[in-house]
């Protein structure tokens, strides 16, 4: 059986977004069996929503499972994995947080407030990791650097630290991003 990668978007995101199109079409030449499914509600995204549909989503999870999030889709990953009986591969987060900043209406904050406050049981989600990287953008207007170290220290995360990459989003227009795509190679060796 192929390896199986899903690439999981961020709020507001969708499949065809970004660095999505370029990574999916770069593991598919190297045999991996790749989804980007659209997230359900993605302007208003839900912890329930996102997790069940996860679940829905990744069939019978194992050591040839690999998970690639971007932003609040790592948030998603990790409350997925809490509640699983299995190892996966690995996991890449991209732009990852438990804290945010720049977040501009209450709206927006209300949304986040969820995601921020409801507790992650980091021993649960570190058992179901066989591999996990972090990939920070050295000026990400949304994400506090500090979050890089709860990566490290909650989950073991190899750290990774790009230059100018913004957010990571289309709208900074990042349509490659190089690093995920080694990091995920080196997980599935």
């Amino acid at each position: 059986m192929p390896k199986k990668v899903f690439i999981i978007h961020g709020w507001g995101g969708n499949p065809e977004e970004g660095w999505f199109p370029w990574l999916k079409k770069e593991l598919e030449k190297k045999g991996f069996h790749v989804e980007v499914p659209a997230m359900p509600d993605t302007d208003n995204p839900k912890i329930e929503s996102w997790v069940s549909f996860l679940k829905k989503t990744i069939k019978n999870p194992g050591k040839d499972t690999y998970l690639i999030g971007h932003s609040i889709g790592c948030q998603a990953i990790l409350r997925y994995l809490q509640g699983i009986n299995s190892k996966i591969g690995g996991v890449v987060f991209v732009a990852g947080w438990f804290s945010l900043k720049g977040l501009e209406t209450d709206g927006e904050w209300a949304i986040a407030k969820p995601w921020i406050e409801t507790p992650i049981d980091f021993v649960k989600t570190k058992k179901a990791l066989i591999k996990c990287s972090a990939i920070f953008s050295d000026n990400d207007p949304f994400v506090p650097f500090d979050n890089s170290v709860i990566f490290k220290e909650k989950l073991g995360a190899k750290i990774i630290i790009e230059k100018q990459k913004g957010h990571f989003s289309g709208s900074d227009n990042i349509a490659k991003l190089p690093s995920v795509l080694k990091e995920l190679l080196e997980m599935a060796k």
